[in-house]
């Protein structure tokens, strides 16, 4: 294990390697799974303020999802999470011109109508939060849909928490990642 200031992470954050492959895997975990994306409770009122500048990015479908349950849901388990048309894909995912799966918040991200660029449970993805009194636990999630990630990520060397330096210095600040950076790599 890894301990960083208030959070613990997993050897495999620095011996995995990753680097997503959307070509290969489509954005296949905008739809796999039993639930929306995981939200922080911080996040819910962002969603609901950047959520007009988001909906043209939108399917019809998820946009009627949005408009019927909300920009967030409460699951059965009483975890937050964004909502899904049908329980498969997110309500904010849109299908792109290859049949890739794209972020709609990304998406008016990229387009400057927000300063917001996702949520933070899918910018860190393949990385998984856990949160207990007093620490943060940081875990790789091992997930058969990301295996051309880890292939792409061996065969270029990135270990993942390179790959998601951006991620991380987002959730926890620089002086963190850097503090990451020194224990790992001396």
């Amino acid at each position: 294990m890894i301990i960083i200031q208030h959070t613990v992470l997993s050897d495999d954050i620095r011996d995995e390697k990753f680097v997503c492959q959307l070509t290969r895997c489509k954005g296949a975990c905008c739809v796999e799974g039993d639930q929306g994306a995981p939200l922080d409770p911080d996040e819910l009122p962002i969603l609901a303020r950047i959520y007009d500048q988001v909906a043209p990015f939108l399917t019809p479908e998820g946009r009627a999802e949005i408009e019927r349950s909300g920009t967030s849901v409460v699951e059965a388990d009483g975890t937050l999470a964004t909502p899904t048309i049908g329980g498969r894909e997110c309500a904010y995912a849109l299908y792109d011109e290859l049949g890739i799966l794209k972020c709609g918040i990304e998406q008016a991200h990229r387009a400057g109508l927000i300063d917001y660029p996702k949520p933070i449970s899918c910018h860190l993805y393949p990385i998984r939060i856990t949160k207990y009194d007093g620490f943060d636990a940081l875990n790789y999630d091992r997930w058969d849909i990301c295996a051309p990630a880890c292939a792409n990520g061996k065969a270029l060397g990135v270990p993942v928490y390179r790959f998601l330096e951006g991620p991380l210095t987002r959730k926890y600040g620089a002086e963190w990642y850097a503090e990451l950076l020194r224990e790992v790599e001396g």
